[in-house]
């Protein structure tokens, strides 16, 4: 009952996210770093009554030195990159040119990454179809492909990949054995996405076409040498740095240190244009930091109960499980536990079909978009959407709406691979 206890606060800050937002607008707008920092403040609480306030209160510094400060830093260097690279004209606005972004943003998810290309590609995408009365399907659609199942088939491509990557999983192992899985998942989000959006442009009016347009090539640039530098992470390990007692990899801090040089880059040479043309501001990523400061906080005893969890060694039972736990709790965490669970050799693992790391790897990726937890861009792109007045389903609206889409293709993704 102990252990249960403790998951408390984490739930809490699911439950406060998921369902005040809705319920009391104008509070959680008001008030809700004070509402999550009482779930944080509990938390910690509970964790010095179990183990002492020293050890709860160093199990929080450590927690943020080496999981969130990371995590956001990497967030918050793509977000500016993405809102100053400006992609104007095109095909895009039309179903035909809906439909081709869709396939070329899944594609370069595994190149740039799913945050980096979500946030290259949301702002055009909104912008050509700005005249349109209905567009959220379109945004569900990108949640889906651009923002989680594109980045299968490489390290770059999706953070849980990364995290295995880091750990010893062969390079090119999600294009051997996820690429597959992906195309069974984007093949039929595709033809609905494109018939539903052929059949809903009949209403509107036909956009007259414009000249394709790119600007912001430094923040490409800048994008360009996140990429090559991240996975320097899975090479490069020169030992541990310690601060204030709490250790976090020296890889892991140089690398934040080129994101925040990367940040402050785009902020000083970006011109205004691009940034107002994207609508761009750094408070809508205030949320989005307040809430996953909170979601590392706190989300120690959930993996623990989870890692208690006996699991049988059936790789469709870990398929499902680490795809609804990613759903819920992140999925580049998630991950880590079920590949620790797995034994935590990447070698053994990896080897020949590889039936539990596919399981687990596929889970923590496709299920992804079933909520706006389950990946780090679902919310971003909510966020961006919302400020150009996309009127996005709630919480509990939006897993409804994924799950109608997604679950009948898990099923069927289970029966043909696991």
């Amino acid at each position: 009952m102990g252990q249960l206890a403790q998951v408390v606060p984490f739930a809490g800050v699911l439950l406060s996210f998921a369902i005040l937002p809705g319920l009391l607008p104008r509070l959680w707008h008001r008030r809700m770093a004070a509402l999550i920092g009482f779930w944080v403040a509990l938390g910690f609480l509970l964790q010095a009554l179990a183990h002492g306030a020293p050890s709860a209160a160093l199990a929080l510094w450590q927690a943020v030195l080496a999981d969130f400060l990371p995590f956001i830093a990497l967030l918050l260097a793509l977000y500016a990159l993405g809102g100053g690279i400006s992609i104007r004209g095109g095909p895009l606005g039309r179903p035909g040119g809906n439909l081709l972004l869709l396939i070329a943003g899944t594609l370069l998810a595994s190149i740039m990454g799913t945050i980096g290309a979500a946030l290259v590609l949301i702002h055009p995408l909104l912008a050509a179809n700005g005249y349109r009365h209905e567009k959220r399907h379109l945004v569900v659609a990108f949640i889906i492909l651009v923002a989680n199942a594109g980045g299968a088939l490489s390290p770059l491509g999706d953070p849980p990949l990364l995290v295995g990557f880091l750990r010893g999983v062969p390079f090119f192992w999600p294009l051997m054995h996820l690429l597959l899985p992906l195309l069974l998942l984007a093949a039929p989000v595709l033809a609905l996405t494109f018939g539903l959006d052929v059949w809903l442009a009949r209403k509107e009016p036909r956009p007259q076409p414009q000249k394709l347009r790119v600007r912001g090539w430094l923040n490409m640039a800048l994008l360009l040498l996140l990429i090559a530098v991240l996975p320097v992470e899975g090479i490069w390990h020169p030992g541990n740095v310690t601060v204030l007692s709490a250790t976090i990899p020296l890889e892991h801090l140089a690398v934040m240190l080129v994101e925040i040089g990367c940040i402050l880059v785009s902020e000083m040479f970006t011109p205004n244009a691009i940034r107002s043309q994207n609508r761009f501001a750094w408070r809508a990523m205030r949320e989005i930091t307040i809430l996953f400061f909170a979601i590392f906080a706190t989300i120690g005893p959930a993996f623990a109960l989870l890692q208690a969890a006996q699991i049988p060694p059936v790789p469709v039972a870990w398929f499902w499980a680490s795809g609804v736990a990613s759903a819920v709790l992140d999925s580049a965490p998630t991950y880590l536990i079920f590949f620790e669970a797995g034994g935590g050799h990447a070698a053994a693992l990896a080897q020949g079909a590889a039936p539990l790391l596919t399981a687990i790897a596929a889970g923590a990726v496709f299920f992804g978009p079933l909520t706006y937890l389950g990946n780090a861009p679902n919310l971003m792109i909510r966020e961006i959407a919302s400020r150009r007045g996309v009127r996005m389903p709630g919480f509990f609206a939006y897993a409804g709406i994924m799950a109608v889409v997604l679950v009948p293709i898990y099923a069927l993704m289970s029966l043909v691979f696991f």
